[in-house]
């Protein structure tokens, strides 16, 4: 596995992380300060998180005047997804779907 993928799936592995990142999905563009105040956490411990998921390119930081906004960058997710995940459902889960229709029938 190459190192980008290492560094998504160690950003993905801690639930404060997919916290921050589910917060960005619902509203991008957030400060620090409002992502802090959805936690009970020091703000170095966000600040800590928030630059996890900058280097794994998860988060995208903007400067907007003497803030700095964090949004969240979908494509490292699309990325693993269709390396990891989409090759690998859709046959099998469509034969298992199949299957488990088959036995309920029975």
């Amino acid at each position: 596995m190459d190192g980008d993928s290492d560094q998504v799936f160690k950003a993905l592995a801690d639930p404060t992380r997919r916290h921050l990142l589910d917060r960005l999905f619902e509203r991008d563009g957030r400060t620090l300060n409002e992502l802090e105040a959805e936690l009970e956490m020091t703000r170095f411990g966000v600040m800590k998180h928030l630059r996890v998921l900058e280097d794994a390119g998860l988060v995208v930081v903007r400067r907007s005047g003497r803030e700095k906004l964090h949004f969240l960058n979908p494509v490292p997710i699309r990325l693993i997804h269709d390396r990891w995940i989409d090759k690998f459902t859709e046959r099998r889960a469509s034969a298992l779907v199949d299957l488990k229709k088959e036995l309920d029938e029975s």
